[in-house]
């Protein structure tokens, strides 16, 4: 195990975890769906959010490490809160990713005490059944075992072509790697998606609120990031790419230096 992933252990759930940077300012990360965990790759996050180090400090939280085999997208906002909880984090500056973008919004109004600001990228308020098909195409690979069709599936839909066409090979071989546990694992958290609507939760969530994504995301809809823009009603700093794809906070050369203006204007 990389020696930089910690535990977190609350009533209900053991997650893991891991920090840098050594700023005054708090930031928490919440990573969308993947397939093997992001905590395996500490040190590229770390290299990719390289503006944030001196002027935050940054947690990056994963999903519990023993879902349950029902596992809705409120009950990870749930354990996550739990999580913070339990390391002291209060008024943080709140990131969350696709899934994760999902899960930061139930937490800002659940529990404003959490978040200070809020950052929501590439992720919707309502999942549709343009979304939901793409997610079970992913379910119905993972549960099947096939961990390489799941790994090239998922990065043609998440990334743009050239960058799809780049990496190709490099996602046959990291398919290859996946074990069973983790494909099980992949496979309930993807399902929590099933059902989620936070359309109503918006209007407890007090906090600054910034909401970025590219109008070419094959997972949640080209409209996903106007129509998260739009339910904020106009208190939502807001930037929508074109040609970046669902992972447009990774393929965006210029995403981490708006999301660290955000946090820390």
């Amino acid at each position: 195990m990389n020696d930089r992933i910690r535990t977190v252990r609350t009533d209900s759930s053991t997650t893991e975890y891991f920090t840098f940077g050594g700023g005054e300012n708090v930031a928490v990360i919440l990573p969308g769906l993947s397939v093997q965990s992001v905590t395996g790759a500490a040190e590229a996050v770390e290299a990719e959010y390289g503006v944030f180090k001196d002027d935050f400090t940054v947690y990056l939280l994963d999903r519990r490490l023993d879902p349950p085999p029902a596992y809705t997208v409120r009950d990870m906002a749930d354990d996550a809160e739990a999580a913070m909880d339990a390391l002291g984090l209060r008024d943080v500056c709140l990131f969350g990713a696709s899934q994760g973008g999902m899960i930061a919004a139930v937490i800002a109004a659940q529990r404003p005490d959490l978040a200070g600001k809020l950052a929501l990228a590439s992720t919707a308020l309502t999942v549709t059944d343009e979304g939901l098909a793409v997610i079970e195409k992913w379910i119905s690979l993972a549960e099947a075992g096939d961990g390489v069709g799941l790994y090239l599936d998922f990065g043609e839909k998440v990334y743009p072509p050239r960058t799809f066409a780049a990496y190709r090979d490099a996602l046959a071989a990291a398919g290859g790697t996946v074990t069973g546990e983790e494909l099980e694992r992949f496979a309930v958290l993807a399902a929590g998606t099933r059902g989620f609507d936070a359309a109503d939760d918006i209007k407890r969530i007090k906090c600054p609120v910034f909401v970025a994504g590219s109008d070419d995301d094959r997972v949640l809809g080209p409209d996903a990031v106007r129509e998260v823009i739009r339910a904020f009603g106009g208190r939502a700093v807001s930037h929508v790419y074109s040609g970046y794809g669902h992972a447009a906070y990774d393929t965006a050369p210029d995403f981490r230096d708006r999301l660290f203006r955000f946090f820390k204007g």
